[in-house]
């Protein structure tokens, strides 16, 4: 077989690989135009599987803003899967001694978390009237649910491992969270790094259980403290602690922008999903990301 017709996994059998040259060719044959007529369905659906994306949202009343709410919710998802890809592709860079080639995907992560962000300003028209429409309707479903989004969490350090209980009786997802409470955390595979690079971190720290969430150490600040005293560019792990912070940041922006969207349709109501909603919200920021990547400032 040869190479231009191999597939990736998981590309649908339709999409078929081109060359520069077929593609040069094409060009030619139509004079510019672009291809109208294919024997198979649209390349571009094939691929992307727009037509299986738009068939996926299934409001629950005729009230025509329910389809922002539902559909900013499936863009979020998505965004959540796609930041938990970028953080797995760092970790193993990370792991692998790699540290200048896991800036990349860190730095995408971060632009992933500005899309994220963004995706918010698409629900700022809903007022407290305009949730009650169809709120009733969502029963106990709640984004304090989202599997995908504890995904996330749990890459970047913060770890509960009752939070996966609602998923239970769901075996797949319970059984990915469970696996990924079990498996270092990407802050987890930093601190791993820096023992590497010679810093003094203590063993306990190193083989602790990573399922817990990780408490700040002296030890950890007082290596970033001495990682950003070297300013040299070849200091790849001062470039690292920088991309880190920037996705740190941008999370936290989006836990913000969670909070003010439920102060904005529900004030301090309970929760869809029985929780305290806007206070519990409120005290989960308090939990920091890299957290003496933030401590360390201070002794700088």
């Amino acid at each position: 077989m040869d190479q231009t017709e191999r597939r990736a996994p998981n590309r649908p059998a339709t999409v078929r690989p081109v060359t520069p040259g077929q593609r040069a060719a094409q060009a030619e044959r139509t004079g510019g135009e672009p291809t109208l007529e294919f024997a198979d369905m649209v390349p571009y659906d094939a691929y992307v599987q727009a037509s299986a994306l738009h068939r996926m949202q299934h409001p629950l009343s005729s009230d025509p803003g329910e389809m922002s709410f539902l559909m900013v919710s499936q863009i979020m998802e998505l965004y959540f899967g796609l930041t938990c890809h970028e953080l797995r592709e760092t970790q193993r860079l990370i792991r692998a001694d790699q540290v200048w080639e896991a800036l990349a995907p860190l730095r995408r992560a971060k632009l992933h978390l500005e899309g994220l962000n963004a995706a918010w300003q698409g629900l700022r028209w809903m007022s407290p009237a305009d949730f009650n429409r169809f709120r009733n309707l969502l029963g106990e479903a709640s984004g304090f649910q989202s599997a995908m989004y504890r995904q996330l969490e749990f890459l970047l350090g913060l770890r509960d491992p009752t939070l996966i209980r609602p998923f239970r009786r769901q075996t797949d997802v319970y059984a990915a969270l469970t696996a990924a409470l079990a498996t270092p955390s990407l802050w987890d595979d930093v601190l791993a790094l820096l023992a590497r690079r010679g810093f003094d971190l203590p063993a306990d720290l190193l083989d602790r259980d990573v399922a817990v969430e990780h408490d700040p150490h002296p030890s950890v600040e007082a290596a970033w403290v001495r990682i950003y005293d070297d300013g040299s560019p070849d200091n790849h792990v001062r470039l690292l602690g920088e991309a880190l912070s920037s996705v740190a940041e941008e999370f936290g922006d989006w836990r913000w922008n969670h909070v003010k969207a439920v102060q904005r349709t529900m004030g301090a109501k309970v929760g869809s999903g029985g929780s305290a909603g806007l206070a519990w919200l409120q005290r989960s920021m308090a939990r920091v990301v890299f957290p003496e990547l933030w401590s360390a400032r201070t002794a700088m």
